[in-house]
């Protein structure tokens, strides 16, 4: 597990520099998850730590299989300076915790649902889960290992979330590229969807 999450980390180094902070949360029952930021320019990105310690399993499965299924770790990237995006840290560790505490394999094209505005004033309680390998690449891990995938969340109003319920991912996404959306703007309105 420990090798793991040293190669992952390895891996968010490369990509995105070095971080300059860290925070650890750990709740009853499950392993530390870890939130690294990254300071990008006018970017900022979180990116989770623990979350590939094991891999996720289909909560209809008789037993876990602790060596073989997907693996993934959670970024989010934001403008800087425009919001208390920090706040951002706790929300994003209980979506880490979700394949050990609700048995959930995240994938892209998921939502994911917090319950509560992610940072102070945020429009977002929920998240859509992005297809990798755009910004962190795949991480290869030794057979009959699953590679860590590096999945990017996009933040979603709460209209957005039910949009996308009934529409799908793919009707959402092409939604926000039609209308020239910043996914990274901290303090954006949702997009039009009459």
């Amino acid at each position: 597990m420990g090798d793991v999450l040293a190669l992952v980390e390895a891996r968010l180094r490369t990509t995105l520099g070095e971080p300059d902070a860290r925070a650890a949360v750990t709740f009853l029952g499950t392993d530390r998850i870890e939130i690294l930021r990254f300071l990008d320019g006018d970017i900022v990105r979180y990116a989770t730590l623990g979350m590939s310690a094991a891999p996720m399993t289909d909560p209809t499965a008789a037993l876990a299989d602790p060596v073989q299924g997907p693996r993934a770790e959670l970024v989010l990237s934001v403008r800087a300076g425009l919001a208390d995006t920090d706040k951002v840290l706790r929300p994003l560790a209980v979506l880490a915790a979700s394949p050990q505490v609700e048995g959930l394999v995240v994938a892209p094209g998921a939502s994911l649902e917090v319950g509560e505005p992610l940072w102070p004033g945020a429009a977002f309680s929920s998240v859509l889960v992005a297809e990798a390998g755009g910004l962190v690449e795949d991480l290869e891990l030794d057979a009959p290992m699953d590679p860590v995938r590096f999945l990017p969340l996009l933040p979603m109003t709460a209209n957005e979330a039910a949009w996308k319920r009934v529409k799908g991912a793919q009707e959402l996404q092409e939604r926000w590229l039609s209308h020239g959306t910043d996914l990274r703007d901290p303090l954006r309105a949702g997009v039009p969807l009459d």
